[in-house]
């Protein structure tokens, strides 16, 4: 008995098998884990480059008016598949030197320089799968750019 029991400890035949059944959990959870961060990193990046170019085509010929606002939206929307609630196109104001923004015009003193912005808000939500099975929870993105008009 002693002796068959020494000889199966001495054999290695079937080590490989169980070395792999240890590793390779681990190795699919590292692999799926840096596939979803890359997905995550990767709308981040569509959000900030949506923004960037609504901003340019603000600068390129804006004209201040509510078709504009629409069409530069519905260009936000489709490119980056986002919902109507998910894009927001504002009108901003500074009166004079004051650092802090108005939402209305009127609200500046008469006869002090106004200054317009367009604030354009993007928010997405991005869900891991790793959240689906409790750990951890979804991504909210909130990227906003300003521009000046005028």
């Amino acid at each position: 008995m002693i002796r068959s029991l020494s000889r199966m400890l001495r054999n290695e035949r079937g080590a490989i098998v169980v070395e792999t059944a240890l590793v390779a959990p681990v190795l699919a959870l590292l692999s799926l884990g840096a596939f979803q961060v890359s997905q995550a990193v990767a709308r981040q990046h569509e959000l900030q480059t949506g923004a960037d170019d609504a901003a340019s085509m603000a600068l390129a010929g804006w004209k201040d008016d509510s078709a504009e606002v629409t069409a530069l939206k519905s260009v936000l929307k489709t490119t980056l598949g986002l919902t109507d609630a998910q894009v927001t196109i504002t009108h901003k104001y500074r009166c004079g030197t004051t650092a802090a923004y108005v939402n209305v015009k009127t609200d500046c003193a008469a006869g002090s320089i106004v200054t317009t912005y367009l604030q354009i808000a993007l928010t997405d939500t991005y869900t891991p799968t790793w959240a689906d099975f409790g750990i951890g929870s979804p991504l909210n993105y909130h990227v906003t750019r300003t521009v000046v008009l005028s």
